[in-house]
């Protein structure tokens, strides 16, 4: 007996390290299984045997011989090995496939999994050096198995690696590819060639965000459907990515269109824009390496828009400053250069637009030796429309002033002409008249505009007589005029509302007072003094504010 036990021994040595010497040759987990499993069977001459490991937080059957899908399924699932050896589903599953015994697979620190076999085809039991030899047998596979799990992880980790190194390289292929493009159609397309190559998608759309209009850039879903649905949302409240399931709780229409991935495009942390993506041919989830380079792609394409947006407006703004420039040295000219000298008046006068150009216009027009016409008036709104309204009454007055028109028939034929050339809501305040230098007389119209001060011996007086405003209704009723007698050292101020209504930081007007109370105590000075000093207490007054509106000051001086 001693004799048969050591031959026994000696074939049970030679066998364990034949076996250890096959599986430990390949480093391929279903070979090491299968040879475990088929050792282990053809040892106890079982037909039936299968191996599960610890994968993603559960059990998963490996290597399997001899058991039908149909009892394979009722395998359980459990994390813990303690809790699935203890669980009354697992011993009805080894009954139920035959399994006679189980035993543990470990790792240096824990186990990795089990191998059950089944019954013996001699029907006789598992004896305790069975198992003992089966404890042997996966000892020394589970270094094997180890091995080759790490290995495996290894090659998934590397796979992972390459594939983010190729994206990132995508990527930067990506970015020079999307600064070569200024159109908005070659930036689209090549972001969807850039996606279907990389992930086979039937169905895609990108769509950007202008204002509050979407816009569909490239698509392959039916454009009128897809918008119906998008117009109902804000998509720029659509900041993180939606996968097939948050699609369907955001709104199932769109889960219908065929759309599984919707991915922002933002800059800034705004979102101005979406990649939606359907299905992809090989039948394949988004994982969330794939929505992050989406994400990425996305987020080049947005920029290079922006980017193109943004060198458009500035390409149109520099156009249009060069274009204002040119409008402004034109509305210059409509201003008279030098002022008309005469023996007993000092004129002066100053106009500064709040914008490049404006709706202020004075002018002094020498109609004679002894004579002279001074004009102010301040057009409705600001800019270009003002401009060219400004220019229409400067042209209308030049032409009138030649044909020695009375002052008040005049100022109604101006009235009709701009009627005739303005639209709805627009008008003009408008004050002129005439100086005679002999006789130190000044006749006048005021069609609305802001009275003219006449300073006398410390008190004031204004030109008030005249009718209604330009341009909003033809002449009905005459315009009035009065004759003034000028005495010396009388100081005449025209202006415009721009100097009574300029705000400081706190929203208070200069005012009429104010300019008054500036009137009386600046009179003994030169018409020059005057009217730097009104500028200056003007600017002092609105110090740290905007400009708000054109100022036009001038300032007659009776010698």
């Amino acid at each position: 007996m001693p004799e048969i036990e050591n031959i026994k021994a000696k074939r049970n040595l030679t066998a364990l390290v034949e076996f250890s010497r096959i599986i430990n040759s390949s480093l391929h987990l279903d070979f090491i299984l299968g040879n475990v499993l088929l050792t282990c069977m053809g040892k106890y001459l079982s037909s039936r045997g299968l191996i599960a490991l610890h994968e993603n937080k559960k059990f998963v059957v490996k290597s399997v011989k001899g058991l039908t899908d149909k009892v394979l399924k009722r395998f359980p699932v459990e994390d813990s090995i303690d809790v699935l050896f203890e669980s009354a589903a697992f011993k009805s599953f080894l009954v139920y496939s035959k399994l006679a015994v189980v035993e543990k697979l470990w790792s240096s620190e824990h186990c990795i999994g089990f191998m059950a076999l089944g019954e013996k085809l001699n029907n006789s039991p598992y004896t305790e050096d069975d198992l003992e030899f089966l404890k042997t047998i996966l000892n020394i596979a589970s270094t094997a198995v180890q091995n080759s799990l790490v290995l495996n992880e290894l090659k998934l980790v590397n796979r992972t690696l390459d594939t983010r190194v190729n994206r990132l390289n995508s990527l930067f292929e990506l970015s020079k590819e999307f600064g070569m493009f200024s159109e908005s159609t070659k930036v689209a397309k090549l972001l969807v060639y850039s996606v279907i190559g990389q992930f086979l998608v039937s169905k895609f759309a990108v769509v950007t965000l202008e204002g509050n209009s979407i816009k569909i850039l490239e698509s392959k879903i039916a454009n009128d459907l897809l918008l119906n649905v998008l117009k109902v949302h804000d998509i720029s409240l659509i900041v993180e990515p939606l996968t097939k399931e948050s699609i369907f709780k955001y709104d199932n229409a769109l889960a219908e269109l065929g759309i599984e991935l919707i991915v922002p495009m933002q800059i800034q942390g705004k979102s101005r824009g979406l990649i939606l993506l359907g299905k992809r041919i090989n039948g394949a989830e988004y994982s969330s390496d794939d929505i992050e380079f989406i994400y990425s792609v996305g987020g080049l394409a947005i920029i290079s828009l922006e980017n193109r947006r943004l060198f458009k407006e500035a390409l149109e703004k520099q156009k249009m400053e060069e274009e204002l420039e040119i409008a402004r040295d034109i509305q210059r000219n409509l201003l008279p250069k030098n002022l008309p000298a005469f023996s007993n008046f000092d004129i002066a006068a100053v106009n500064v637009s709040s914008k490049q150009v404006g709706g202020d216009y004075y002018d002094v027009i020498q109609l004679n030796e002894n004579n002279c016409c001074v004009a102010i008036a301040d057009v409705s709104g600001k800019g270009v429309p003002a401009s060219l309204l400004m220019a229409n009454i400067q042209a209308f007055l030049k032409v009138i002033c030649k044909h020695g028109m009375n002052i008040d028939e005049a100022t109604a034929l101006i009235n009709d002409l701009i009627t005739d050339n303005t639209s709805d809501g627009k008008f003009i305040t408008f004050f002129w008249g005439i100086i005679n230098n002999d006789e130190k007389t000044f006749e006048y119209t005021n069609a609305g505009h802001n009275p003219p001060l006449l300073v006398r011996d410390g008190k004031i007086s204004k030109f008030e007589k005249g009718g209604i405003i330009l341009g909003v209704m033809k002449t009905m009723m005459p315009y009035l005029k009065e004759t003034v007698k000028l005495k010396k050292d009388d100081v005449l101020i025209l202006f415009t509302d721009g100097v009574s209504e300029a705000m400081n930081r706190n929203g208070d007007e200069f005012s009429d007072e104010r300019l008054e109370h500036q009137a009386i105590k600046l009179a003994e000075k030169s018409a020059d003094e005057i009217l730097t000093a009104i500028q200056t207490e003007v600017q002092n007054f609105t110090s740290g504010a905007a400009q708000s509106d054109d100022i036009t000051i001038m300032v007659v001086k009776v010698k």
